[in-house]
């Protein structure tokens, strides 16, 4: 078992040091001002913005469909147009959002986000978490970057944020239509606001599912649930007061682009030719990734594939049995299960947010490589 603790604390090693950019930072504690990458200031930070009382009209258009249920008498406002519409106010909005994130018996995490096109058209969003130290991520266009302590501070190319909220969700709901069915459930009340909600679900029951909220007046996320397979609650994201203004707040004014460090030139992965196939992914997930890699602590060499159906991620190491680290093991780590598998010729692990019997689903498939 300590030789098996190992191998899941290497996995779990490459996996965060593959993944930084996309792990969720924040921002000093309220009332610090970043210093390594903010002009100096007498002004304190832009004050908070307060959510928008029921007879308040967010400034970004509005959803033609603030009559009774939500739709106009003649025409139904579909899921997808709902979707596109947070895309919209996502991608080009002015806002400030707070919200908090709960995941089953684990402490609140409360976070600060904003967004904002300047005067020239430059896109500038901030995602910092408001406990803590001090970690924060800020984009400029296309690039991040990461403030965090006791690391250097690192910038990568991204077109946006990722965070909690999953990016595929806010930024491209329709790739998701493969993989997920978007089910309308109608009105509800979200943070004192009307609110639309839509069920998410797994079109071959294989993922775990999700419950969305949009406010009716500007389509911005309000509430967004993980069930599992049971319908038990996993994670939730609330949100608890936003604004969208007209003009982006006065913290992107305060940031110097110039102190901000320069995108890190990525490196090429080692590679070879795999030796083995996938036989099984779920409806809408592909691979997106192939590499081959050799783990840090024990110089062993593995082959690494990332599935994606856009909305999950998921990882799958191979190497020769007779190189493995211990024997099969199952595991759930908060949302993601840990799964490692040993045939006669081969151990394979499975990590990402997915249930035990798709994981297994998964390992189980494996074969050797077809050749053309």
């Amino acid at each position: 078992m300590r030789r098996t603790s190992l191998f899941f604390s290497i996995v779990i090693l490459g996996l965060s040091i593959s993944h930084a950019a996309a792990q969720t930072s924040a921002e000093p504690e309220a009332g610090k001002e970043p210093s390594a990458h903010a002009q100096p200031s007498a002004d304190t930070q832009s004050s908070t913005s307060t959510e928008p009382s029921d007879n308040e009209q967010p400034s970004a258009q509005e959803m033609p469909s603030q009559r009774e249920n939500g739709t106009t008498s003649s025409n139904p406002i579909s899921t997808v147009q709902w979707l596109s519409q947070l895309q919209r106010v996502i991608s080009s909005a002015n806002f400030q959002v707070t919200f908090v994130q709960t995941i089953a018996g684990k402490e609140t995490v409360p976070y600060l986000w904003r967004h904002g096109i300047l005067e020239d058209g430059t896109e500038v969003e901030q995602l910092s978490l408001q406990n803590g130290p001090g970690r924060e991520l800020i984009r400029i266009n296309d690039v991040v970057s990461v403030f965090e302590p006791d690391v250097q501070p690192y910038s990568l190319h991204s077109n946006h944020i990722n965070g909690p909220i999953p990016s595929a969700l806010v930024y491209h709901p329709e790739e998701l239509l493969e993989a997920y069915e978007f089910v309308p459930v109608g009105r509800a009340r979200v943070a004192g606001r009307p609110a639309q909600q839509i069920r998410i679900v797994s079109r071959d029951n294989t993922r775990f599912g999700y419950q969305l909220w949009l406010d009716e007046q500007s389509g911005m996320l309000l509430k967004l649930n993980m069930l599992d397979l049971q319908g038990a609650l996993l994670e939730q994201i609330q949100v608890t007061a936003f604004a969208i203004n007209p003009e982006p707040s006065d913290y992107f004014s305060r940031i110097n682009p110039s102190s901000l460090p320069k995108p890190m030139a990525m490196g090429t992965s080692q590679t070879r030719e795999h030796s083995w196939d996938i036989g099984y992914m779920p409806a809408g997930m592909r691979e997106i990734k192939q590499d081959t890699r050799r783990l840090a602590l024990t110089g062993q060499v593995v082959e690494y594939k990332l599935l994606s159906d856009g909305l999950v991620d998921v990882s799958v190491y191979v190497q020769p049995a007779e190189d493995a680290l211990g024997g099969d093991l199952a595991l759930r780590n908060e949302l993601s299960t840990f799964l490692t598998l040993t045939d006669g010729k081969a151990q394979v692990t499975i990590v990402g947010e997915i249930p035990l019997q798709t994981a297994k689903a998964i390992a189980t498939s494996l074969g050797p490589k077809t050749v053309n």
